[in-house]
This record gives structure tokens, sequence and C-alpha cells, in this order.
């Protein structure tokens, strides 16, 4: 993997590409994985707190041979965890579990409970030398203006939902204006839709002789779009880390943009649970 970066709005330069670990619960498997995507020129890892496998990539990070101040770790604070002592305690614990003396870039993982009290905690945190930089995860523009209203520092950056199916311009326009960074999760829809055997995505990787999902992480790098693809096959690893040699054409960029549905995939905060999840969240309870 080529060493991109993006600037964040704090100064601190992050890799527009790392390897997504959710999901990824076997202890060995996280390990592997990691190292092999360092082995690939991976340097950032996407971890959380409610992925259960923060003590595996810490033991990765300290296997894999690469020094720590080379390699980017990203960890976020569940919302059960939300207020200003309880994030202050979750950071400790985060930090404990990787056996790290500081997260580059810890974000709140969904818009709910105490946030503000939540965001002063992380801005001192910030000051304390434990976090590079703070963000936020599955806010959209309502959460954000909530959170900058009474900010001291900025969020750095929002990790969304972001893909050929639900492209999000009202978002990342709003993104780009207060110059947040845009991280997609999830760029593959998770192959929901049959998205790898698209016509128009088939099409351009003959065009470029690469596969459907490197074409999806150029056409978001193309946007400006930090990316977290998630796999445990190193022969996907090293594949998706090999995108930035694909190069697309405003036409074929265009082509991708009419694969829009203008919705989400993924009902987790539909009907009934947003409410729920958002009262749950003052309540400290996780589900």
């Amino acid at each position: 993997m080529e060493n991109v970066t993006f600037t964040l709005n704090n100064g601190v330069k992050m890799p527009a590409a790392g390897l997504g670990v959710f999901q990824v619960t076997d202890r060995k498997q996280c390990i592997d994985a990691v190292i092999c995507a360092i082995e690939n020129g991976y340097r950032m890892i996407d971890t959380a707190a409610v992925y259960g496998n923060e003590e595996a990539v810490g033991e990765a990070v300290r296997l894999c041979g690469v020094p720590r101040e080379q390699l980017f770790v990203t960890s976020k604070l569940w919302f059960s965890d939300c207020g200003y002592g309880r994030a202050k305690r979750a950071l400790e614990s985060s930090l404990k579990k990787l056996g790290l003396d500081y997260i580059d870039l810890y974000l709140i993982h969904e818009p709910y409970g105490w946030l503000k009290r939540t965001w002063r905690a992380l801005e001192e945190c910030v000051d304390e030398g434990k976090v590079r930089a703070i963000g936020v995860s599955n806010f959209g523009i309502n959460d954000l203006i909530n959170i900058m209203d009474d900010a001291r520092i900025k969020p750095a950056v929002d990790q969304i939902e972001l893909h050929p199916f639900y492209q999000r311009r009202e978002l990342l326009g709003f993104l780009r204006e207060k110059d947040i960074l845009p991280e997609a999760w999830a760029p593959f829809a998770e192959g929901k839709h049959g998205i790898f055997q698209s016509p128009i995505l088939a099409e351009i990787a003959g065009v470029h002789g690469c596969t459907a999902a490197q074409v999806i992480l150029a056409w978001l790098h193309a946007q400006g779009v930090a990316v977290i693809p998630k796999s445990v096959r190193p022969e996907r690893i090293a594949e998706n880390g090999d995108f930035f040699r694909v190069k697309l054409s405003e036409h074929e960029i265009a082509e991708i943009d009419r694969m829009d549905r203008g919705a989400s995939l993924f009902p987790w905060d539909k009907g009934i649970r947003r409410p729920l999840r958002k009262l749950a969240g003052f309540f400290h309870l996780a589900f």
C-alpha cells in the first residue's frame, strides 16, 4: 500500500486507508489480519470498544515489528459510556486493553447520550496527550452542529456508512465545508445487492485491470474520503491495499455516482430503535 495521508484539521496526518476489524472476534484471526495488513503496507487499524478485539489489535501492534509512532490506531467510545466521567474511564479501559500510551483517533461511536459532556471529556484527553485527535462516527449534520456549538476542539473525522449505494452528498458537502474528514465504513456495502457484480463496476474494473472492490475504494478516495475496508483473508487484504494505482476518469466517477439509492442498507438505526438508543444512552444502557 502506498503511504498516502490526509492532514486532519488539527494538523495530525492520518493514513488515507486502513484495516477495519469489525466482527473479527477470534483473537488469533484478528492478530493475523492486523499483522498481514501491516506487512502489506497498511499503517492504520480501526477498532472499537464494542468490537471486543482491542486486546488482539494491541498485541498485533506489539508483534508487527513496525514502530508504534508509524502506526495510526483508531478506537471508539460506545454510547453507554457517554458522559464526562464514563468517557474518561472508557478511554483508560481502551488504552489498557490496547496496551498503548495514546490512541491516534478516538471517536464517539454513535450520536446518543450526554454528547456535550462526553465531548468535553475527550477534549481534555487530547490536552493530556492520551489522544491525538477526536471525532465522531455515524453523526449526521444536526448531530455535528449540536457537538460543535460548544466545542473547543472541532471534530476531526466523521466515520459514516458510505458506498456507491448510499452516497450522502449533503453530509459530505457539510463535512468539507467544516473541514471534517469523512471516513467510510462498509465501503463495499457488506456485499449487499450484488455490488461486486455491478455492470458499472465490472466495466470500469475491466478498463483498469483491477477488481470491483478496488474501483469502489478509488472512487471514495477521489472524493477525499478515508476508507477502512475489512477482510481477514490475506489475498483480499493485499488486493484492497493496492487500490491507489487505480485513477478514475471524471466519466467513470459520474457512472458510479449513478448507482446511488439514497438510503442506508443497514436498519440498525431505523424505526423504534433510534429513540430507544437515545434513551439508553442517557441511562448508560447498552444493547
